[in-house]
């Protein structure tokens, strides 16, 4: 589906951009505040997972965030829903954007530092891929809850209990219920049409 890949283009392309921007102006100096009390700009160097998790173990989300990215790809040969393409757009983006960095910055090829500059109060510092993550999970939770499927079916539970399968209406459009055109409901006749076994009144026997 052409959203998840327009979302995860977009995703690695702003990743990227102010990645190389917080480099360029963040590199030597003290934390700047961005938005008084809420949002610090402080460039670090996360040599671990999403939001500094598990430092010092970079070859293995390196192997990790190649395993998703290759899974997110052959998902997307089923994928009918919109959610769906929506949080895989966004956790593919993610997930290669730091990839590029753990591949292309220092020290070195496999192990590079992920470049992180967001600071809110009590929080790690992250960047805009684990926000892009972040988000990734929470559409992907509420799209499994409300039982949409990748192909854009939905699991609904029917009278007896059991759960059927029927399709999404981001599969295809929703149809009321109504008669077909043309087509008399039992018991309906046509004007100028009388109903067997009855005569016109005014009407005798044939006797």
């Amino acid at each position: 589906m052409l959203v998840l890949w327009l979302l995860a283009l977009g995703t690695v392309l702003l990743d990227q951009v102010t990645k190389a921007w917080a480099v360029a102006e963040l590199t030597g100096r003290r934390p700047v505040e961005a938005i008084d009390g809420i949002l610090q700009l402080h460039l670090v160097r996360n040599s671990g997972a999403a939001f500094s998790f598990a430092s010092g173990t970079t070859w293995i989300f390196t192997v990790i965030a190649s395993v998703v990215a290759v899974v997110i790809v052959r998902v997307s040969r089923r994928l009918g829903s919109l959610w769906w393409a929506v949080s895989l757009g966004l956790l593919l983006g993610g997930a290669l954007g730091n990839l590029l960095d753990r591949l292309f910055r220092a020290p070195g090829f496999g192990t590079g530092h992920v470049v992180d500059f967001l600071e809110l109060p009590h929080w790690p510092v992250f960047n805009v891929a684990d926000s892009c993550i972040v988000a990734a999970a929470c559409v992907l939770s509420l799209t499994t809850l409300r039982g949409i499927e990748v192909d854009g079916t939905r699991y609904t539970p029917s009278k007896n209990g059991a759960e059927a399968l029927t399709p999404s209406c981001e599969q295809q459009p929703c149809e009321q219920e109504q008669g077909t055109p043309g087509q008399q409901a039992p018991g309906q006749h046509t004007s100028g049409q009388q109903a067997p076994g009855r005569r016109p009144e005014g009407q005798g026997s044939d006797v």
